[in-house]
């Protein structure tokens, strides 16, 4: 479905952005992979995607650091001179109540989730053709909070606002953007919930078992694709029905 499209995923050298990054490949994509400090696990992504006969290549950014990803950005246009695909992936999360949060854990979370996606898709809107496609990761968080999330939540909300804002802007361009907030995920920043209370949140979701990475990439390609071209400034909740 994407066959001819160069697409950027930020966060992508493991857990959902890895998936998305595979799925693409599978669809015909040329594929950027940024990482922030792994260079090791980016690689091994890439050589997994140039199995299916598409371009690949990693790239080191951390999106929290404009200068970093102007510098990415750079890297981009020189190897591919165009981004059809956009998708806000990279996310960082430091849980703790309020009262005991650092200031140090809220600017990092605000920093990652929510700065990064400001200087990754301004720094990169050049590059994105009319047609384009813009994909941000959010949070069912984002929309109901969590217990100790104050930082991740307010993050995941603010990508929200700014995607469907963005989507005004851009809509004259025939650019979409959308958010998808996924609920719970089998991913590395999961792994460690104790055994009962990931059987509590497994009884709160509707289809009784979490997510896994491949159930949210199989949305962005369809948010990414052709299929999608009358949807923009939506927020597609891919939850098993957590939130319902």
């Amino acid at each position: 479905m994407l066959k001819g499209k160069t697409a950027l995923i930020t966060g992508a050298s493991r857990g959902i952005g890895e998936a998305i990054a595979v799925e693409f490949a599978k669809n015909n994509a040329d594929v950027i992979i940024n990482y922030y400090s792994d260079r090791d696990e980016a690689q091994k992504v890439v050589d997994k995607i140039k199995k299916y006969g598409v371009r690949a290549i990693a790239v080191q950014a951390d999106v929290s650091k404009i200068d970093e990803v102007k510098k990415m950005a750079d890297e981009i246009q020189k190897e591919f001179r165009k981004v059809d695909i956009l998708v806000n992936n990279a996310g960082i999360a430091k849980d703790r109540t309020l009262k005991n949060m650092t200031m140090d854990e809220w600017h990092a979370v605000i920093n990652t989730n929510l700065n990064g996606i400001f200087y990754v898709t301004k720094s990169i809107l050049p590059l994105i053709p009319e047609g384009g496609r813009i994909i941000s990761i959010s949070s069912i968080v984002g929309q109901y909070g969590n217990f100790g999330q104050t930082n991740y939540a307010a993050a995941k909300a603010g990508i929200i606002g700014f995607t469907k804002s963005l989507a005004k802007e851009l809509g004259k361009k025939k650019i979409t953007v959308n958010a998808i907030a996924p609920g719970f995920v089998r991913t590395a920043i999961t792994k460690d919930i104790p055994f009962f209370r990931r059987k509590m949140l497994n009884h709160m979701i509707a289809l009784k078992e979490e997510a896994e990475p491949e159930d949210i990439a199989d949305v962005v390609v369809f948010l990414a694709s052709a299929k999608s071209r009358y949807i923009t400034g939506a927020v597609i909740n891919v939850d098993g029905g957590l939130a319902i």
